[in-house]
């Protein structure tokens, strides 16, 4: 499950380019909180706060309790707007969620067993990231901080597919459970320069092969 984090936040009553100008020179981030069949709020937070927090990959997959004066509501987060070239965030989107409705959100893949896998170790394989987040349906109780893939028994040429992660309770990916195909999500591929030099020996091969076939070909006689 998911860690929970704490953010205080200010409510803020104006909108538009401007307003949103004046709060990022006061070191506020403005944003947005939404969804479970409320009015939208206006709000604003501290930039280092976000910021920080931002840097943390949990704090994207986690259950946020907002606080604003005596008032608590618990959000995820939908979306951030960063800066073309500052270190500055510009934007947050949170959306409120409900105890009993299920959410879909996008968890990070955590890949372990990789220094281990036979086609690494022993076959000269290098792994190859087909994906690196999944999306996930579940009650916010049950929403994991990341999915692990283990391709610790890997060999070369072979993959882990969407069907191989194992899922906490509860939790379901929203691609399969939609009927969508069952994806790789990892593989284990061979160095450029090995099968260039495997198909170098297999031509070679062949070339042996067809001079000795021609060798013993019988001369015809005059």
């Amino acid at each position: 499950m998911a860690a929970n984090f704490e953010l205080n936040v200010d409510k803020r009553d104006t909108k538009g380019t401007g307003a949103s100008r004046r709060l990022r020179r006061a070191g506020q981030v403005p944003g947005i909180i939404y969804g479970a069949d409320k009015d939208p709020e206006m709000v604003s937070f501290k930039h280092d706060k976000i910021y920080h927090l931002l840097e943390n990959e949990a704090f994207h997959t986690s259950i946020i309790d907002v606080k604003s004066g005596s008032d608590t509501q618990q959000v995820i987060l939908r979306d951030v707007q960063y800066h073309a070239y500052k270190q500055m965030v510009l934007h947050m989107d949170l959306q409120r969620i409900s105890a009993s409705e299920k959410i879909h959100m996008r968890v990070p893949l955590h890949f372990i067993g990789e220094d281990v896998a036979p086609g690494v170790k022993l076959q000269d394989g290098i792994v190859s990231h087909l994906m690196t987040e999944l999306d996930v349906t579940c009650l916010a109780s049950n929403l994991p901080e990341y999915l692990e893939a283990d391709i610790s028994e890997l060999h070369l040429h072979e993959s882990l597919h969407l069907s191989d992660i194992k899922l906490t309770e509860g939790v379901e990916l929203t691609s399969l459970f939609h009927g969508g195909d069952n994806l790789a999500i990892v593989t284990i591929a061979a160095v450029r320069g090995s099968i260039e030099e495997e198909e170098k020996e297999e031509a070679e091969g062949e070339e042996g092969e067809e001079g000795e076939a021609s060798e013993e070909e019988p001369k015809e006689s005059e």
